[in-house]
């Protein structure tokens, strides 16, 4: 019995519960420091297209290094993944675009388009693709499948920018120099209608529902609003400041339009067609992005050599993080942990971690890198 009770007495001694104590502590501090350090990213790939050398690299975003480059036409300017296809198109301002397929990194087609090709865009089934030839007017149509032209369609005047409907149904084209907006029907391919909206209209986003386009009036103080299934104008909205870029929150609810060559931007409330609120930003901001889960916006300033991350609901700041020179294009990996940032001054990209945004590095791609995708396709062996 004695001893039985020396046991006791010795475990129950108090420094037993200041040693667990400290152990407990020193655990959750150990479990806390685990919990915040970011897991590896998966092998996701990003590619990211090279203006001056006229190549495409391959990235894995696991190890932060340079994979692959290929060769691609001269002055590469957009990377787009065809939509149900392991490929990528890659659009240069010489006038081809060069087909890549994934894995193996091959250009497997070439497509002349003409000088200055620009804003290629997919039907959603990824079967049909369409691009504009600025200079000549035209909206050229392409089988996908055969990697071939069927058919041009000519509006009589330059073309600027170039967007389709979600539904996949109506071609939108802004011609700046007749200030104008051209409604076609993807197919059969014809003119539905035209109308004239503010000075110089160029970007253009239109609203989930395929029923409404916005499109920035690039030399005065205002957008447009546009109805898709009329044809009519429907407002010209005063920002009070010169339209750039758009981002169009995911839900269409809200249009952020950012000041070219300024400070600012202006958001939108694209039901009432009203400005909301006026929001300063960094210098030069060039692109939006949004994650969605957080809802995030992402503005890179061209600038300043900033990407800035904004709490859309509540409107404030998350981080500005420098990361380089003259960020141009975003990427997020698709399981949003991750954000790829191109900056062609510095011919780097750079990765952050989200949530909260966080610089992790950055590394040499190539000469002036102006654009990046990450598709969901993952890295085998690497």
């Amino acid at each position: 019995m004695m001893k039985r009770s020396r046991a006791r007495n010795e475990f129950s001694s108090p420094c037993i519960p200041r040693l667990l104590a400290v152990a407990l502590v020193c655990f959750a501090v150990f479990s806390s420091g685990c919990r915040q350090r970011p897991a590896p990213p998966k092998a996701y790939a990003a590619f990211v297209v090279n203006n001056q050398s006229s190549t495409l690299a391959e990235v894995n975003l696991a190890r932060f290094r340079v994979l692959a480059t290929v060769a691609v036409a001269a002055r590469p300017e957009r990377v787009l993944v065809r939509p149900q296809r392991e490929e990528l198109w890659v659009v240069s301002a010489s006038g081809e675009i060069s087909v890549v397929e994934f894995p193996g990194l091959r250009v497997v087609s070439k497509l002349h388009i003409g000088e200055g090709a620009r804003d290629l865009a997919f039907s959603p089934h990824g079967r049909r693709a369409f691009i504009l030839e600025p200079a000549k007017g035209q909206i050229v149509f392409i089988d996908a499948e055969n990697y071939r032209e069927t058919t041009r369609l000519n509006l009589g005047t330059p073309l600027t920018d170039l967007a389709l409907t979600p539904d996949g149904n109506t071609l939108v084209a802004s011609s700046s120099a007749a200030n104008r907006l051209f409604f076609v029907n993807a197919d059969p391919q014809k003119v539905l209608g035209s109308v004239e909206v503010g000075k110089a209209p160029g970007p253009m986003v239109i609203l989930p529902n395929s029923s409404k386009v916005f499109v920035s009036d690039t030399e005065e103080a205002a957008i447009s609003a546009a109805d898709l299934t009329t044809q009519q104008l429907l407002s010209n909205i005063e920002i009070g400041i010169r339209p750039g870029a758009l981002a169009l929150k995911p839900d269409g609810g809200e249009l952020f339009i950012f000041e070219y060559g300024g400070t600012s931007m202006v958001i939108v409330d694209t039901n009432q067609d009203n400005v909301e609120q006026n929001y300063p930003t960094g210098h030069k901001p060039v692109a939006g992005l949004f994650q969605q889960n957080p809802l995030v916006l992402y503005i890179a300033s061209a600038g300043d050599g900033s990407v800035m991350a904004l709490d859309v609901q509540n409107r404030t700041l998350l981080a500005a993080v420098h990361l380089g020179i003259e960020p141009r294009a975003m990427a997020l990996t698709p399981d949003e942990r991750f954000l790829v940032v191109a900056d062609t001054a510095a011919s780097t990209l750079a990765v952050l971690q989200t949530n909260p945004a966080t610089l992790l590095t950055t590394f040499p791609v190539g000469a002036d890198p102006v654009d990046v995708v990450v598709p969901g396709w993952l890295l085998q062996g690497q």
